[in-house]
């Protein structure tokens, strides 16, 4: 009588990413030797899993609205507790500034462009961690947890991708400023009604949770380094 196979072993963790009060990511190395990224919501504090089910599941469904575009993260599997995601090698906009590079922002501005074409609009690019310059100069898009689809042509959806360029622009003036054409400094002078009800309302609000209830302690949304 032949022994019962072994089981199969699960993939281990590479690297911690980070880890904040809505779980822990991972870079994790799966049975194969491929490398993917975890969001791990088992160790939320009990009285934020719900808002932290509530996101990755947002999350999940924006990856879904993307499968199959370059440049983005591909949805491997969402259980409820843990998110899967394929793994792009770069660094962060700010860890790797594209001082002068006026391809990337060109590139960047059509993958933007792509992601409203599919009905889904970031919500989040201010933060300079949520763009990534892949390792051989593209521009990639993650953390899709804010992320909202609609009908691409409809004025909520159209409002939404106009402040997703207007960040974008931001990013390019602090970088490319030189490059910035006439109708992108129009685009930056010209602030929409949902900023301005942002910064008057949810601003002051979002601050005072993310750096006095959850510790957030930098200006990009991420936590204290694991």
């Amino acid at each position: 009588m032949s022994a019962p196979d072994a089981k199969a072993p699960g993939p281990t963790e590479a690297q911690a990413l980070k880890s904040d009060s809505f779980g822990r990511i991972s870079l994790m190395r799966g049975a194969d030797g491929g490398l993917f990224v975890r969001r791990d919501l088992r160790h939320v504090p009990l009285w934020l899993r719900l808002p932290a089910w509530w996101l990755a599941r947002r999350e999940a469904r924006g990856l879904a609205a993307v499968a199959g575009m370059q440049d983005v993260p591909q949805l491997i599997q969402w259980n409820g507790r843990q998110l899967d995601r394929s793994y792009m090698p770069g660094d962060a906009m700010y860890q790797r500034p594209p001082h002068g590079d006026l391809i990337y922002f060109r590139r960047a501005r059509r993958l933007l462009q792509g992601l409203h074409r599919r009905g889904l609009a970031h919500n989040d690019l201010a933060k300079e961690a949520n763009w990534l310059v892949l390792d051989d100069g593209r521009p990639a898009i993650i953390d899709f947890q804010l992320a909202v689809r609609g009908d691409p042509r409809s004025r909520w959806m159209r409002l939404l991708a106009r402040e997703d360029l207007r960040h974008l622009l931001k990013h390019k003036r602090m970088y490319c400023r030189a490059s910035l054409t006439p109708v992108e400094k129009r685009v930056l002078k010209r602030t929409s009604w949902l900023r301005d009800v942002w910064f008057r309302t949810g601003k002051p609000v979002y601050r005072v949770v993310t750096r006095k209830i959850l510790k957030w302690e930098d200006n990009e949304g991420q936590g204290p380094k694991p």
